[in-house]
């Protein structure tokens, strides 16, 4: 098994990019487990038909913990186990204590074992990396991180922060970098952008994905790209960002 984070700052892309991801492992026939880690509660839907599993934190502030995973926990496109973090109530609580509420109630409740994945995704805004927002890369919960990017200058320096918070950890055997996503706004020399971004944080773009209307169109109805036609020129690169993410597992596996 392993766990990739994909962080970026709010409004990106992370979850189309990680919802497409999981859904081309899901085709490949990657058992894959997609955890939300937004207050918005969105990363799932498109996996979902448009319809969100009931957020873990909203369960356990209304219900107290679930008897069993079902209660929090809904299959999607190519099987894929989807859940939602969700948030603390407004105004009270922090979110990335709430995250590890959410993560030690799933190792508590035995999901990994119950699910068994190959691979984990956590889908984490970060527009500003907090303590608490970090928690997946300095609780040993992420393996891998990726972060999600385009060539504006807000993104890449969300991204230049979240790379250094990242690297703060690097003596303690937590997340390793894994790389940049592009996911295109159509500016002006945006992959040399990021390209040079990337050799002065050295580290690579392990997928670029194009401004495409047909992501929009399937969203509308609830489905991502691939799974609404996965012949697509657009499709075949979440299904090559899968393959990367199969490669991650591989690497450290052999390790």
């Amino acid at each position: 098994m392993i766990k990739v984070a994909i962080y970026g700052k709010g409004g990106i892309g992370k979850s189309t990019v990680t919802s497409g991801i999981s859904a081309a492992l899901g085709l490949g026939g990657h058992n894959v487990m997609q955890i939300g880690c937004d207050p918005k509660t969105d990363s799932t839907i498109n996996l979902l038909g448009g319809f969100a599993p009931t957020p873990i934190l909203q369960y356990l502030q209304e219900k107290g913990q679930p008897d069993t995973l079902d209660a929090i926990v809904r299959k999607g496109f190519g099987n894929v186990t989807c859940m939602e973090v969700g948030g603390p109530t407004p105004g009270v609580g922090c979110f990335g204590r709430g995250m590890l509420t959410a993560f030690e109630l799933l190792d508590e409740m035995g999901a990994y074992d119950i699910y068994k994945p190959d691979v984990v995704l956590y889908d984490i805004m970060a527009d500003i990396v907090c303590g608490g927002i970090a928690v997946p890369m300095r609780e040993g919960f992420a393996d891998k991180v990726c972060i999600v990017t385009s060539g504006e200058k807000m993104a890449l320096l969300a991204a230049r922060n979240i790379i250094l918070a990242l690297r703060n950890f690097a003596d303690r055997n937590y997340a390793e970098l894994g790389g940049l996503i592009l996911n295109c706004r159509d500016m002006d020399n945006e992959v040399e952008r990021v390209e040079a971004f990337a050799r002065e944080m050295d580290t690579s773009i392990i997928g670029v994905i194009p401004r495409d209307t047909a992501i929009h169109r399937f969203e509308e109805d609830g489905r991502t790209i691939v799974e609404g036609d996965r012949t697509l020129p657009t499709s075949q690169r979440f299904l090559d960002l899968a393959a990367t993410i199969v490669n991650f597992a591989e690497e450290r596996n052999a390790a």
